[in-house]
């Protein structure tokens, strides 16, 4: 049974994630405050956790910064913030997704399988990734076509990609991004990231304005859907 740690100081929506999520055969526990969620989290290591950012006794962020110190768990925020800085923030700090209240539980539901089935084995177990008809093979650094014949990326092109897919359906910050592939300094070159995810989408996917697979979420970064 997949334990979910639930963490929001509004009684109603625990109640309602609590009824939702145990009616589905979620093993749930709560906590109202940052300093309870670490309390809880220690004594019932979780699978998942919910978390908002808005509680009252610490930030969200140092709440996943103290999980993030000895738990992979995935982590979806759940945020009444409009800012998107808030929001990157969070997912710097090591948060998986985000949620915006007011939520629709179809969608909560939605996200927590997917994170629930992303826990399972590594992608370096899984080296072979399917973007579409195009077969991305990370021990090899090679992407091929249905038909066999090779897709050539440029250096920065398949680090780009490489980030990407082996974080399937995470949500990864602008920053994160220019970061792990261009290094320090250009974490505010959002051009270049444009750019080459133009490039990749050009290359991988089947209709480049409608991509399936190299998602954007405007002013927050990139995810990778399989």
């Amino acid at each position: 049974m997949t334990r979910v740690l639930v963490v929001d100081d509004e009684p109603q929506i625990v109640r309602a994630l609590a009824i939702n999520l145990r009616a589905r055969r979620y093993d749930v526990h709560t906590a109202a405050t940052g300093t309870e969620a670490l309390a809880v989290a220690a004594a019932y290591p979780p699978d998942l956790v919910i978390l908002d950012l808005g509680l009252p006794d610490m930030d969200g962020t140092e709440v996943i910064a103290g999980l993030r110190g000895w738990t992979a768990a995935p982590i979806l925020v759940l945020s009444g913030r409009t800012d998107s800085a808030d929001k990157v923030d969070a997912l710097d700090a090591g948060a998986d997704d985000y949620v915006i209240k007011p939520f629709g539980m179809d969608e909560l539901l939605a996200r927590m399988r997917a994170m629930v089935r992303r826990g399972s084995p590594a992608s370096d177990d899984q080296p072979v990734v399917q973007v579409g008809d195009r077969t991305v093979d990370l021990a090899t650094r090679r992407v091929t076509n249905g038909d066999g014949s090779d897709v050539r990326l440029t250096p920065t092109e398949w680090h780009l990609l490489e980030v990407l897919v082996r974080n399937p359906g995470k949500l990864l910050s602008q920053a994160h991004l220019l970061g792990e592939v261009w290094g320090p300094g250009y974490e505010n070159a959002h051009g270049n990231l444009r750019l080459y995810m133009g490039q990749l989408r050009r290359k991988l996917e089947a209709d480049a304005s409608h991509p399936r697979h190299l998602l954007n979420e405007p002013g927050l970064g990139y995810r990778f859907e399989p």
